[in-house]
């Protein structure tokens, strides 16, 4: 039990609650609109609006005042549906408001809120009389009760397992280098988590809010804030996948990234010379290892941050950067959120303006210590003004040819919990108290939008390490200096924990984000003995939706420096990810329309299954595939736990496990354990060297047939790659669709083009996975010609008229080449 001092008593914390003030007794209630707001005898209110038949803004305010002065920073949608008149209907004991998926109970003595679902079934209790209190001053408090079987995911990129149950947490975005699998906070703020009782809650307060998930007891649950409005949502949903995407339709769709940027990125921390980028780029291409981005980090700048290429270490960057543009490469630089002291001009600027966060203290500028460049003044993005200037600076490298940004240090770094100091500072809207944990999301904000101004119709590229809720509809995202700093060849456990820091990203809204491939930290001095462990984390890492290798200071992380057998196995599993670039694309849609992650936990899926609540090593790549990435030293064996149904080997296409159960999975270093669910469709590529290389390369459409009568399908996501024309719905999709037959199966596509072709010409080639040759193929109808194997793949590039199909006895694969002319066609394959 915790204890604390009280006025020179000890006290238990149950006892510290009596002396806190709570809502004891409601007396009355008033409608406004879909807004119930009731008043307790205290004075205190609560109001509730209801958003849609399954959301509830909760606000609980002591003062009774429900006034807040700054908007949302997170929420721009609130009205989510109209659902009619709110009726309040009150009883002896209660008041009681129905809508329908609701039936939403605030008991008078004591107060008490209760959700139920229309089935009557308790959801979401207030405990007893302290579902919300006044702590000190400013604070607030909110208990829920919690039930013995319930289990909590969410609250975005954290350490430790995925499951919540039983730890404590808390918002304070913080620049944590080589932090522990246990460490906490970090470097986002999303105090948003969902609820196995089938609810998620979004506590919507900047401050360092805290969460208790029943570490202390085993009959509540807790949130906190120190201070601010104390404001939350109720998202009702069957299931996660539908809690989360009404999260997503409260705080925003996620912006797509450009094409190119879900191919492979390669980056250093002294990636800062001309030269450099020069010879990295011509080395992935003589050694043909698939490359689209070479980042340069914030060494590439003359000053924080005036934006100009340092001189000496960039002799043309405007050549070199049209020399990368020629052999399909695009470059990303770093910018921070401050301006440098020792960069006079800029400095002078800026003080000049008023445009840097003030210290309270002394009315001044706020003298910020940085890791470089000196002291620092930190830009106050809440300024409106700051955005055109700082837009301005930041579209030179843009005008150069530079294609984005990855914004750094949004902490602001050097800014934690234990440097008090920074509570000091002052922006324009409010204390830093209440501004730290969106600082870095009013920064993304300006560079987005500052991008779309200077660059009409041109997705932007920003990927970003602190932000806070909301950040989807501005930024992408990175899990920060991972790694072990001490010993580098001792990062296992912080590989392994980037797995569930990966899928809790997903689940607090940022479908797109990497891990540091290899790590950030620690100094590699034995490259032969780190070659296992790259290995393994760039496996894992080619299925982040964006995949960056990148270590700290002048480390080199190219595949090619671990030796010949890991930049093979580096390599086959880059040019893997290349593959399946439709697969990933079409998901990648499908998250800007949903929010829901690319990367998903077994949970999400299966959701009835009590095994996959701790299964924290292996994920769901979309909803077909299922990857064990090996995450221990010397690990040749996985045991990987299959969900219910039937998983075909994605190695090996002939073997098929059933679900339900823990496999042995043998794992040398050139595999990555994968997995297909039975009754799934997979598109796939060519390897190209990057992604803009050409539009009309052959789809390649892996059918794995269902169970008879039953249908497999997958609709085939295309646009421009580059533009906003996708926010207009401008693009192409092609439906595939199996069904099985006593007979055999019948595919049918199906094109939509809606403003787009992805080639005006290109062949389609379904791959069958069957058990035996087909006696026939016909399409439309009519008999095609069977041919060798070798005459498809010897003419799939130049002949794209013909309709033929193949049979490999040895791979046990049916191949029908159907040149993709856009119009539905339908293939018939008899067993």
């Amino acid at each position: 039990m915790k204890i604390v001092t009280l006025f020179g008593f000890i006290v238990s914390f149950g006892l510290l609650l009596s002396l806190t003030a709570t809502a004891t007794e409601c007396i009355s209630y008033k409608k406004t609109g879909n807004q119930v707001v009731f008043e307790a005898k205290d004075g205190s209110k609560l109001a509730l609006t209801l958003n849609s038949s399954a959301v509830v803004k909760i606000w609980y305010d002591p003062s009774g005042k429900l006034i807040r002065k700054n908007g949302s920073f997170a929420i721009v949608n609130e009205n989510l549906e109209d659902i009619g008149e709110i009726n309040v209907n009150e009883e002896q004991s209660a008041y009681e408001i129905f809508t329908s998926k609701l039936r939403i109970r605030l008991n008078k003595n004591p107060m008490q809120l209760q959700i139920f679902d229309k089935w009557q079934k308790l959801l979401f209790s207030d405990y007893k009389e302290q579902g919300h209190i006044a702590t000190g001053t400013t604070g607030k408090k909110a208990l829920k009760v919690l039930r013995k079987d319930e289990q909590f995911f969410g609250l975005g990129e954290k350490t430790g397992t995925l499951n919540r149950r039983g730890k404590t947490y808390k918002m304070w975005n913080s620049d944590r280098p080589c932090y522990s699998t246990t460490e906490d906070p970090l470097y986002k703020s999303i105090p948003f988590f969902m609820s196995s009782y089938h609810y998620g809650i979004f506590l919507d307060n900047t401050y360092k809010t805290e969460f208790d998930f029943g570490s202390k007891t085993e009959e509540y649950y807790s949130f906190e804030a120190p201070d601010g409005e104390f404001v939350y949502y109720f998202i009702y949903g069957k299931d996660y996948k539908e809690i989360q995407q009404q999260y997503i339709a409260l705080t925003g769709k996620p912006i797509m990234p450009p094409k190119w940027a879900f191919g492979f990125a390669q980056s250093r921390g002294m990636y800062t010379r001309e030269d450099q980028a020069l010879e990295i780029a011509s080395e992935f291409r003589k050694r043909q290892i698939p490359c689209d981005i070479i980042y340069q980090d914030i060494g590439w700048t003359q000053g924080l941050q005036d934006f100009e290429w340092r001189k000496g270490n960039y002799s043309n960057p405007k050549a070199m950067l049209q020399t990368l543009e020629k052999q399909g490469f695009k470059m990303i630089v770093s910018q921070d959120p401050v301006i440098s002291q020792a960069n006079k001009k800029q400095w002078e600027e800026a003080d000049r303006l008023g445009y840097l966060v003030k210290d309270k203290r002394t009315g001044k500028s706020y003298d910020m210590p940085w890791p470089w460049g000196g002291n620092c003044g930190v830009v106050d993005f809440t300024i409106p003004a700051v955005a055109d200037w700082w837009g301005a600076y930041q579209q030179k490298p843009l005008n150069d040819g530079v294609r984005g940004f990855w914004t750094d240090m949004g902490e602001p770094a050097w800014s934690n919990e234990e440097d008090i100091d920074r509570l000091n500072m002052q922006h324009h809207i409010g204390t830093h108290a209440e501004i730290h944990n969106i600082f870095g999301l009013t920064w993304d904000k300006v560079v987005k939008e500052q991008f779309e101004k200077h660059n009409p119709n041109k997705r932007v590229f920003q990927m970003t390490r602190a932000a806070y809720a909301g950040l989807q509809r501005y930024t992408f995202g990175w899990t920060g200096d991972s790694g072990n700093g001490s010993d580098v060849l001792n990062g296992w456990a912080q590989m392994a924990n980037q797995v569930a820091v990966g899928i809790s990203a997903g689940l607090g809204g940022i479908p797109f984000w990497t891990t540091d491939i290899s790590g950030y930290c620690g100094d590699i001095t034995d490259y032969p003995a780190m070659a296992e462990l790259y290995t393994r984390w760039m496996q894992f890492g080619v299925f982040n939706p964006l995949s960056r290798a990148h270590h700290e200071g002048n480390n080199a992380v190219e595949p090619w420096m671990f030796g010949e057998i890991a930049e093979k196995n580096a390599k086959t599993a880059i040019e893997l990810k290349y593959q399946l670039f439709p697969y990933l694309y079409t998901y990648a849609r499908k998250a800007h329309d949903t929010g829901l992650p690319i990367v998903r936990g077994l949970f999400m899926e299966y959701p009835d299954d009590e095994n996959v609540v701790k299964i924290d090593d292996e994920f769901l790549c979309g909803r077909e595939l299922l990857v064990a990435p090996v995450l221990k030293k010397g690990e040749r064996v996985k045991k990987v736990y299959l969900p219910d149904g039937e998983w075909i080997d994605f190695n090996n296409k002939q073997t098929v496990y059933l679900g339900g159960q823990t496999i042995a999975y043998q794992a040398p270093l050139t595999t990555i354990p994968i997995f297909v669910k039975k009754g799934s469709i997979i598109p796939q590529i060519p390897v190209m060297q990057h992604l803009d290389e050409r539009t009309d390369y052959p789809l390649f459409i892996h059918v794995f047939p269902n169970y008879e009568d039953e249908n497999a399908s997958f609709e085939l996501y295309e646009d421009e790659g580059n533009n906003q024309d996708y926010l207009k719905d401008i693009y192409s999709k092609t439906l595939f669709s199996c069904q099985t037959k006593s007979s055999g199966w019948q595919t049918t596509i199906t094109p939509e083009d809606k403003g787009y072709k992805q080639a005006e010409r290109r062949n389609i080639i379904l791959k069958y996975h069957l058990e035996k040759k087909p006696k026939s193929v016909l399409c439309v109808g009519k008999n095609i010609k069977n041919v060798k194997q070798q005459t498809i793949e010897k003419n799939i590039e130049t002949d794209k008229k013909s309709i033929q199909w193949s049979w490999n006895e040895e791979s046990r694969e049916c191949w029908v080449k159907i040149p993709d002319e856009r119009m539905s066609r339908q293939i018939e394959v008899y067993k």
